[in-house]
């Protein structure tokens, strides 16, 4: 019978891996908002982002409600690393009336003990007002759904309470009100913070310079929290960085998932307790039931004569006899059975040397169980951590605390053992937690006012960069001024946007046919291609040559001459160099065209400065070339925007589409204008294609009050300051600098990397916009984010990481914001050109911004969507819109021309 007994409180390991696969499917119901609410490990978000970093200073309140205790402490912190807090604490006992009476008399009790400590603490007459103004930290240990740290609704009781009118209420809100009304109060003292004690032991861990991201209460009851990533935990609304989850993993079994491991004993101390078929798991495990669970152990094995067989046992049959104590001092003996003997005498029994054994196997049994399953339920957690962040293996320092740590030498071997036999790739290392509940609490009120003091001086330096749905409105009608002053023949030369007409009226109708050359240059990389045209569609052959930067700042001639040796080797390649082929030149810079293959330009942009070119034809300059290097296998017959060819390379599969938009190293827009709204040229019938080149809309100084302090040091430190204002505010070129500058200040500022910049982070254009894309991708590890950093040479914590990705997403959201309000101002106008309740009409777009950046599109969208309700806008992705739309350009022409 006895081996039976000890048979049935082992459970082998084939048994634990199942449970650990079973409280890994619960804890991902748990934090999943479909299925929270049927889920026995319950997950519950505790809103704590952020462990102590050393700096957090001032006097911290704490109180603590404990089993038949109040324990209140004041902390003093100097911001020395939190080496050496300053304490003082008070215990008062806690009536069971109270435990067991109405919620208002519980929170009274708690205020009247807070008021009383402090009065013997503090004197009334201390000054600093720090004194007078006292931050708290709240340790419930109860099961609450919590809605922010200051804010949290309780469940359920537990561990003997059974307060009225507080189960669904905010103990937060139960308590500030109890402070209010204490009477004789000279300190106002504010909640800032709810946790519980496991919480509390987590963040005292984090004290001394390790981080401490898990933490196990093996007490009365038991529970564990960890530091989970945020976007995982879908019933809170942050998604950046990480944030403690209280994984109350006390209900874990109450399913049924853990009735094939349950005890006759089990079963029984569960029909005795005030909440039968609850809390499954924390009744084979925590200190409160230990004691019972070997209490009727005792008593099946003295039924079955295995025990006790001639002595009265009657003692046995009173609940809570047979102690947690009662439990350790048998299970932790080690000299022989004269100290057992005196145990179980002391408790009114007659044991034989026989019992005396066989009374400390069981204890051990019972013992060596919970903390094996405290075990199961880590490795849970552990390789849960480890598979979210993407790691091959894990190390991470694991705080304990409780009575059963504390109490039973053996704990700490087993759950370090069995973890890591069930999580191999995971390695923890235990600390011991110096009072959680007390220390760790007034470090979670430290690190929650630390962080809203930051979170202050992060939202003052992007405050700026924020706009409102009125800012937004006020570009579009700014944009739609500068656009009609732009078609205007009297105000076009000052309009900020061009308008400038294209020339081309008509989009490919399929019947063109035959090669056709385009030239695609936008850039430091230039594109030749062969575009063929046939009647099974479009297919291409493409090369990319690179522009010197010597060439792209050096004299026109040289940089034309370099584009015609790179065509004669493409067609030469190509086998196309006898032919005469139409060419589309797609020219990505400002230009005044005066005819479909005429165009004078207007500035450089994008680093270009070669000399002898503004102002001039730049087919004819293209042209000129030719005839220098004699080459005549190409004619040029249509020079086209980016802008324009994105429209045409769209339109070939969607007549819908009239608008062509770029958001990539620079940002333009075109669309399809009445002519009698054209002033600039001759002619009132049809449309025609307005390349609107938007990037220099605001040099007119209209976007002067959106300019940030970044904005106007990113400006001033390019080769064109004060023009191309709107596409500074947009494009790829920029937004990585604009980043650059803002982390700069807030480093300055400290509220990053400690306030050391690297000289790294000094060098301008070093911050990439390609960072952006990689750093807001939607559940990127945050150590990916750190390697970006490490790479700048920068030292960053994961908070680092998690400002860091809100700086980028502030930036980019404003670019796609301010892309939109100009957007919204183009078909709006389409719209009412047209006298349309309602514009369906298709954007063809292209950008590397755009296709690459994991949000912008989305923000774009739903900006647009917002801002021109009565437009009904579909995006659609420009294949190769440069060069096969400029290609597609020519081949109209030739048509036309034929």
């Amino acid at each position: 019978q006895i081996q039976r007994a000890l048979r049935s409180l082992s459970i082998p390991l084939e048994r634990l891996h199942i449970m650990k696969g079973h409280m890994m499917q619960d804890m991902c119901k748990g934090l999943s908002r479909q299925t929270h609410a049927q889920a026995k490990v319950r997950m519950l978000p505790t809103f704590i982002c952020s462990t102590p970093n050393g700096t957090e200073k001032g006097n911290f309140l704490v109180v603590e409600l404990c089993q038949n205790q109040v324990r209140t402490l004041l902390v003093t912190l100097y911001g020395d690393g939190n080496m050496s807090p300053e304490m003082m604490y008070k215990i008062f006992d806690l009536p069971e009336s109270i435990t067991q009476g109405e919620g208002e008399a519980l929170f009274d009790f708690i205020a009247q003990c807070v008021s009383q400590f402090l009065a013997e603490t503090l004197s009334s007459d201390t000054t600093g007002s720090d004194t007078k103004h006292l931050p708290l930290g709240f340790v419930f240990p109860f099961s609450c759904r919590q809605t922010q740290l200051d804010k949290a609704e309780l469940l359920s009781w537990s561990k003997g309470f059974n307060c009225s009118g507080v189960v669904g209420k905010d103990v937060v809100q139960l308590l500030q009100k109890s402070s209010q009304s204490a009477p004789g109060q000279l300190w106002h003292v504010e909640v800032v913070a709810l946790m519980n004690d496991t919480v509390g032991t987590m963040m005292t861990c984090s004290m001394e310079g390790r981080p401490c991201e898990v933490a196990m209460v093996a007490d009365k009851g038991s529970n564990c929290c960890f530091m989970a990533e945020a976007y995982l935990v879908e019933t809170a609304e942050e998604t950046s960085g990480r944030m403690c989850v209280n994984t109350e993993w006390g209900c874990f079994g109450d399913d049924g998932t853990l009735n094939d491991i349950l005890t006759p004993y089990d079963e029984s101390v569960d029909k005795e307790s005030y909440n039968p078929g609850e809390k499954r798991f924390e009744k084979l495990v925590g200190t409160l039931y230990l004691g019972e669970i070997v209490r009727h152990a005792l008593i099946a094995l003295t039924a079955e004569k295995a025990v006790f067989t001639e002595t009265n046992i009657a003692v046995l049959k009173d609940k809570g006899v047979f102690t947690i104590q009662h439990v350790l001092d048998i299970a932790n003996n080690e000299d022989g059975i004269t100290e057992v003997r005196r145990i179980l005498e002391a408790l009114g029994l007659q044991p034989s040397e026989r019992d005396c054994g066989r009374v400390q196997q069981i204890c051990r049994a019972v013992a060596g169980r919970a903390a094996t399953l405290h075990a199961t339920g880590l490795a849970a957690i552990l390789s849960y951590m480890c598979q979210t962040r993407d790691l091959e293996s894990l190390m991470v320092n694991v705080g304990v605390e409780g009575e059963l740590y504390a109490g039973y030498p053996r704990f700490e071997e087993i759950v370090l053992h069995v973890s890591r036999l069930l999580s191999p790739d995971c390695t923890a290392t235990i600390l011991p937690s110096r009072d959680g509940s007390g220390r760790g609490a007034a470090m979670v009120t430290a690190v929650a006012l630390r962080l809203a003091a930051q979170r202050c001086a992060v939202d003052e330096v992007l405050a700026p960069l924020r706009l409102s749905r009125a800012d937004l409105e006020k570009v579009q009608a700014l944009m739609r001024e500068e656009m009609e002053r732009g078609l205007c023949k009297e105000t076009n030369a000052s309009a900020s946007v061009r308008m400038l007409p294209t020339y081309v009226s008509h989009t490919p109708d399929g019947t063109e046919r035959g090669d056709f050359l385009a030239l695609d240059l936008g850039g430091t990389n230039f594109r030749v291609l062969v575009v063929r045209v046939t009647e099974e569609g479009v297919s291409m052959a493409s090369e990319i040559y690179v522009i010197p930067v010597g060439i792209m700042q050096g004299t026109g001639e040289e940089l034309f001459d370099h584009i015609i040796d790179c065509i004669i080797d493409f067609q030469t390649k190509q086998s196309l160099v006898t032919h005469m082929l139409p060419l589309g030149f797609t020219f990505s810079f400002p230009c005044k065209q005066i005819g479909l293959d005429k165009a004078l330009l207007l500035t450089w942009t994008k680093g270009f400065s070669a000399s002898g070119c503004v102002g001039q034809d730049v087919v004819q300059l293209l042209r000129d070339a030719a005839k220098r290097k004699r080459h005549l296998g190409m004619d040029v017959v249509a020079l086209v925007n980016d802008t324009v060819g994105t429209m045409m390379a769209c339109g070939y599969d969607d007549p819908k589409c009239e608008i062509g938009l770029i958001v990539g190293t620079g940002t333009n827009a075109c669309y399809m204008e009445e002519m009698r709204n054209v002033g600039t040229v001759e002619g009132d019938q049809g449309r025609m294609c307005i390349n609107m080149e938007w990037g220099a809309f605001g040099d007119n100084g209209c976007l002067d009050h959106l300019f940030t302090h970044f904005d106007s040091v990113v400006d001033d430190s390019t080769i064109n300051p004060g023009k191309q204002r709107f596409e500074k505010l947009i494009s790829g070129m920029y937004l990585g600098e604009i980043v650059r500058q803002i982390l700069l200040v807030m480093t300055e500022k400290e509220l990053l990397f400690q306030g050391k910049a690297s000289p790294k982070l000094q060098t301008k254009d070093i911050f990439k916009t390609k960072f952006l894309s990689t750093i807001e991708l939607n559940g990127l590890p945050l150590r990916q984010i750190r390697t970006i950093l490490n790479e700048l040479e920068l030292e960053a914590s994961f908070e680092d990481c998690v400002l860091m990705r809100e700086v980028c997403q502030t930036v980019s959201l404003r670019a796609a914001q301010l892309c939109a309000a100009g957007l919204a101002a183009v078909v709006e106008k389409m719209r009412e050109n047209r006298g349309l309740d309602q514009l369906n009409v298709t954007v063809g777009v292209d950008g590397t911004l755009y296709k690459l950046h994991p949000c912008f599109s989305n923000n774009l969208q739903k900006t647009l969507k917002d801002l021109a309700p009565n437009c009904n806008v579909t995006f659609m992705l420009s294949e190769d819109g440069s060069g096969k739309g400029a290609a597609l350009v020519a081949a109209v022409a030739s048509r036309a021309a034929n």
